[in-house]
């Protein structure tokens, strides 16, 4: 049974002191420096200059992340809530941005019904999105020259839900003792053969051609969270050229990034990775009430020793990430002429706390066990890890900063000063407050009521059917019916 703890919040820590003593109490590695660096000053206005993406050098030293939000149409295309996200993040003044969101290279390979699809027939709607993102930046901003955006491809594998929003139709890469019983994967049938893998990755390669043509500077082959392309990389106990050794759990980058370059189109290419994955999570039963999750903890798996079902994980004691097969994907990405690095860790549908740390969890999840901050020093220090021994030819983009609130202009401007990373990425901060960086760096303070407090409606108003957005903070949001439905959804789960 977990042992409940009281959280501090970080809106009491009123002073970089009152943090610091926090974090030494805690006994974790998380640097701060003393105040909000302005202007020319500050580390993260300064550009990536060692590395060019489609002729260009990134501007800034911050990223947005790809965030799909449940409110495409169901074949695929722009909506108003769509190419409203797209335009906020445009306005936030990042000089990387992923678009808004992954994009399914196919219609069964989405999350959600309404889920971007990256097909011809949505060509002329991403070239609209993108347009609008660069004339809100360039409004915001004075230019976009400096301005890079990337498309991220994704297949949802295990986590399929492309015709409803409430059943999963999954795919997946192996049978995984653990996760199968908790998604519903009951037959070798769901797992996809070789000959289908070869087919998909046709649609990758078709992807990144639509890509390049509607303007994008590179796309972001997802190998995170979860997904499809990341759970291949763990797929050692799957036969067959596609699964087993290390250079068959990542055949499938080396023929997307073959096939691209086959194709003639010389797209840039980038990689979103979960560095490291856990074991399952789940509610702890003992502490939980109906409707209302206790505290994360472990999912048995001790039958699931050596722990064969993980990447970055020790086999022997799979809650330690172990980096030495992670280390070897980076510099394959390097070999392959990747040269943006995204580094986030775990899932969100199976550890979320890990991924991404928070106060308050997503209705499918759990309380916290311990201090969120101890999550996010885990992935701040891995990637400083990976930053130490990667190529210099990798922009590595930092993950896990959002739940810093106060405190991340603080924690951004260290890890990028001393090299820890390269960039700072953010996601769900920047739904609810897209200029918080222009902000920091411009007037050395920050608009408090904006701040992300990670409530998690961002997850649980579409794990629960509904479009994503900030819902508390947002009043575009707010505003929506959707709002009141959430309420509701939450007031009967207990939350």
């Amino acid at each position: 049974m977990s042992t409940p703890f009281k959280l501090t919040r970080i809106a009491s820590l009123k002073t970089v002191a009152d943090f610091r003593q926090h974090i030494a109490a805690l006994g974790i590695e998380l640097p701060c420096e003393d105040a909000i660096a302005v202007g020319s000053s500050s580390p993260l206005v300064q550009p990536i200059t060692n590395v060019s993406i489609n002729g260009k050098c990134i501007g800034n030293r911050w990223a947005v992340h790809p965030m799909e939000g449940w409110d495409a149409t169901t074949t695929g295309g722009a909506t108003e809530e769509v190419r409203r996200r797209w335009q906020r993040f445009g306005e936030s003044g990042a000089k990387l941005i992923y678009g808004g969101e992954a994009m399914a290279v196919r219609p069964d390979g989405r999350a959600n019904p309404n889920q971007l699809i990256i097909i011809e027939e949505n060509k002329a709607d991403l070239a609209d999105l993108r347009e609008r993102l660069v004339r809100a930046h360039r409004e915001r901003c004075g230019s976009a020259d400096d301005l890079v955006i990337g498309f991220q491809l994704t297949h949802s594998g295990r986590f399929c839900k492309p015709t409803d929003k409430k059943r999963l139709e999954p795919r997946v890469a192996y049978r995984h003792p653990i996760l199968d019983r908790k998604f519903g994967i009951t037959s070798d049938a769901q797992v996809f053969t070789d000959g289908e893998i070869e087919r998909l990755i046709e649609s990758y390669i078709a992807a990144a051609k639509i890509a390049r043509d509607v303007g994008a500077d590179f796309v972001d082959i997802k190998h995170c969270h979860g997904y499809l392309l990341h759970e291949f990389l763990s797929a050692c106990t799957r036969p067959g050229k596609f699964g087993g050794s290390f250079e068959n759990r990542t055949r499938i980058l080396r023929e997307i990034i073959a096939g691209i370059r086959a194709s003639g189109n010389p797209i840039e290419i980038g990689v979103r990775l979960s560095a490291f994955d856990f074991v399952p999570f789940k509610p702890d039963p003992a502490l939980s009430q109906p409707g209302k999750p206790g505290p994360g903890i472990l999912e048995d798996f001790a039958h699931c020793l050596p722990y064969r079902y993980g990447f970055g994980v020790n086999e022997a004691n799979p809650i330690e990430p172990d980096l030495a097969e992670t280390f070897r994907f980076v510099e394959l990405c390097a070999e392959l002429g990747v040269k943006i690095l995204n580094l986030t860790a775990g899932s969100p549908y199976y550890n979320p706390h890990i991924q991404r740390p928070a106060a308050y969890p997503p209705s499918d999840g759990y309380q916290p066990a311990h201090d969120p901050l101890i999550d996010v020093a885990r992935q701040i220090n891995a990637v400083r890890q990976i930053k130490a021994q990667a190529p210099k030819n990798l922009v590595l983009v930092g993950t896990a900063y959002s739940y810093l609130q106060e405190y991340l202009p603080q924690v951004a401007q260290y890890v990028v000063r001393h090299g820890w990373t390269d960039m700072v990425g953010l996601g769900r901060m920047v739904l609810s407050y897209p200029g918080i960086l222009v902000d920091a760096v411009g007037q050395g303070a920050l608009t408090t009521k904006l701040i992300c407090r990670t409530f998690s409606d961002c997850t649980t108003a579409p794990r629960n059917g509904m479009i994503s957005g900030c819902y508390p903070l947002d009043k575009y949001y707010s505003a929506k019916p959707e709002s009141q439905q959430l309420k509701e959804a939450k007031k009967a789960a207990g939350a």
